[in-house]
């Protein structure tokens, strides 16, 4: 095994172990180097290796810091909200628009309404642990709940669906990848281009009833979505 990857996974179980936290400045290439009684190319690479796996970020004037682990997310009926809580991700949420709109073509067909219909759009800001994670831009039907700035920066928006008596069943999703725009990267913190994940999704009711459509973007450093396959 490569010396590099040696010293990789010693960083990397001690940051997943909580032994070098978020915001932990690491020592430079050459105290490092030092220490460990590596050449600074090798250890060079084990923390570019780190920093490819979002584990680790170089900032200019600051130096090699430790960040946020990773949010891994089982693809299920679910929503962002509840999974941070559940991981004890402390999630928060900065809404952004929140208006009555009429339904584009495309929007009208997602929600199985006529077009030009009014429908709920709504845009938030998803952080955890005061970090930004996610773009999240919802449609639902204008008729189906009501929806506060207050309620939706306290609770998630699933959550206050089935405060409201309206059961999610079953949904249509679709994953792909794109780069960031630079009002995305704005937001995100993320540089112009940088990889984001991105989602989009029609949920339905136990009715049948379309109930939202959902297109979200995640920063691909820091969230990644995970699934168990099963052979036939």
């Amino acid at each position: 095994m490569p010396l590099y990857f040696q010293l990789a996974e010693q960083l990397e179980a001690a940051i997943l172990a909580g032994a070098l936290t978020p915001g932990t400045r690491l020592e430079n290439e050459v105290q490092l180097a030092d220490r460990c009684r590596l050449s600074r190319p090798t250890v060079r690479q084990a923390i570019q290796h780190l920093v490819d796996k979002g584990l680790l970020v170089r900032k200019r004037g600051v130096g090699t810091q430790v960040v946020q682990a990773q949010v891994r997310r089982t693809i299920k009926l679910t929503s962002l909200y509840d999974d941070l809580a559940a991981a004890h991700r402390s999630p928060r949420t900065k809404v952004l628009d929140l208006v009555t709109v009429p339904a584009t073509d495309e929007i009208a067909k997602d929600l199985g309404v006529p077009p030009g219909t009014d429908v709920i759009r709504l845009r938030r800001l998803r952080l955890t642990d005061s970090e930004p994670l996610a773009l999240l831009t919802n449609h639902l039907p204008a008729d189906i709940v009501e929806l506060t700035v207050e309620r939706l920066e306290r609770h998630g928006l699933y959550e206050t669906l089935r405060a409201a008596g309206i059961n999610l069943r079953i949904a249509n999703q679709t994953i792909g990848a794109r780069p960031a725009t630079t009002a995305e990267a704005v937001l995100l913190d993320e540089r112009r281009g940088a990889p984001l994940l991105t989602m989009t999704r029609t949920a339905f009711d136990d009715k049948g009833r379309a109930i939202e459509y959902g297109s979200h973007v995640y920063r691909a450093s820091r969230y990644s979505f995970a699934l168990t396959l099963v052979e036939r």
